[in-house]
């Protein structure tokens, strides 16, 4: 997305755009892939923003296939399902009457004596939810997604991704008294008819009708500053070679392989400190089922240490089109893991039958009634928020920033 809608600005303005796409389709981690005829987003990637500008460029790329949609989300969490935001009785039943006091005397103890300093993932969730809550609702999960303990994870991460939450807030949300948006928690959201993928083959094919050149299945090995200004950059496509020509470089692969394919290398410590930066891979195990509907949810957060997913996808909740056939539904299973680990090599096959019997183990759907499924695998999802992060790419980016006509952007960027 960082990189389609940075060459549809170029192209708008008369700029000679090329994109380089490395997989065989646009979209990134937001793309949209298709088994069986049906479609499958790997993960579920909401629309929802507080701008208009950005609202109105998903209006004009997609027009009436922006659906607005209803959103009902569930935590699964000691055999039980927890209402996401947050419902008093569902809350109240599901943790019982002593928990919940627990809870909320937690709450008030480090609300008065909070962490002085919040420099981890669980100091910032504990000053602002209370350690019992962290502990029942935001451990298990953070860890199962991000592979490492809450307290190697920077505070910066809870920060960007739970902005403005607190208990005071869940809480005010469940009673319906809302001072303002929090995103977190909205009950509504955009989402393109046929996945988030519709809203960047649109962008694609902007960029095309206005001259702009889109290449899949190219891949960048070697960038080369040019004495006399402006890059070469060496791609790799079918098995052949070539040189792409460029006056500057946008550029929103990953930071550590950027800084690989460089010619000539940069200096040991920056190749160094980049090795150091690392990322979360991700996998989604689809699956078709033999049932028309399975359960109200668009998606369910698995806060089971025990049940390795982490959130499972309910498309037809998306968008009824998602899904070809109307006597059957589609899921999409979410693993978080690390490329070369034991889940990351398991076969097709393999992660199939897991996803059949963990749905099975958390009661939504019988291993009898899985038809089929695939998987997609993507590699650095995530950078890793860990505790050494930031002096490692304080060097990397202080190289990088000195690179004339080279700008990073994205989230790997």
């Amino acid at each position: 997305p960082a990189g389609l809608t940075a060459a549809h600005e170029l192209v708008r303005s008369g700029i000679d755009t090329v994109v380089l796409e490395k997989h065989h389709m646009v979209g990134g981690l937001a793309r949209t892939e298709q088994f069986g005829g049906h479609y499958f987003d790997l993960g579920g990637h909401r629309f929802y923003t507080q701008s208009s500008v950005v609202e109105h460029f998903w209006r004009n790329i997609l027009g009436d296939d922006l659906l607005r949609r209803p959103r009902l989300s569930r935590i699964y969490y000691r055999k039980r399902f927890f209402y996401y935001p947050l419902r008093p009785l569902n809350a109240l039943r599901g943790l019982g009457l002593i928990e919940s006091v627990r809870i909320v005397l937690s709450y008030l103890r480090w609300h008065v004596f909070p962490y002085p300093q919040e420099e981890t993932f669980e100091q910032w969730v504990t000053n602002r939810f209370g350690k019992r809550l962290f502990e029942t609702f935001f451990k298990s999960y953070t860890e199962k997604v991000w592979g490492i303990s809450c307290t190697r994870l920077k505070a910066e991460w809870a920060a960007q991704r739970i902005k403005d939450l607190s208990l005071t807030a869940a809480i005010s949300n469940m009673f319906r008294v809302r001072s303002g948006r929090i995103r977190t928690l909205i009950e509504e959201f955009h989402y393109p008819r046929l996945g988030p993928g519709m809203m960047w083959q649109a962008v694609q094919r902007v960029i095309e009708g206005q001259g702009g050149e889109v290449r899949l299945g190219v891949e960048a090995v070697g960038m080369r500053r040019k004495v006399t200004g402006g890059w070469t950059v060496s791609v790799t496509c079918g098995g052949q070679q070539e040189q792409v020509e460029g006056d500057a470089i946008i550029s929103s692969m990953p930071i550590t392989e950027l800084v690989a394919i460089m010619d000539p290398p940069p200096p040991d410590e920056v190749l160094g400190a980049a090795r150091q930066l690392t990322y979360r891979d991700f996998l989604t195990v689809c699956l078709v089922v033999n049932r028309q509907c399975l359960f109200p949810d668009n998606w369910i957060y698995v806060h089971d240490a025990g049940i390795s997913v982490a959130r499972i996808q309910n498309f037809k909740n998306w968008s009824s089109d998602m899904v070809a056939d109307p006597s059957r539904s589609t899921l999409g299973l979410e693993y978080f893991c690390t490329e070369g680990d034991a889940l990351w090599n398991l076969s097709d096959a393999e992660l199939v039958d897991l996803g059949r019997r963990q749905l099975n183990q958390i009661g939504l759907v019988r291993c009898e009634d899985v038809a089929e499924g695939c998987v997609f695998r993507v590699p650095k999802s995530y950078p890793i928020y860990d505790a050494d992060y930031r002096e490692h790419l304080e060097v990397v980016r202080n190289f990088v920033e000195e690179m004339e006509g080279l700008q990073t952007i994205g989230r790997n960027g």
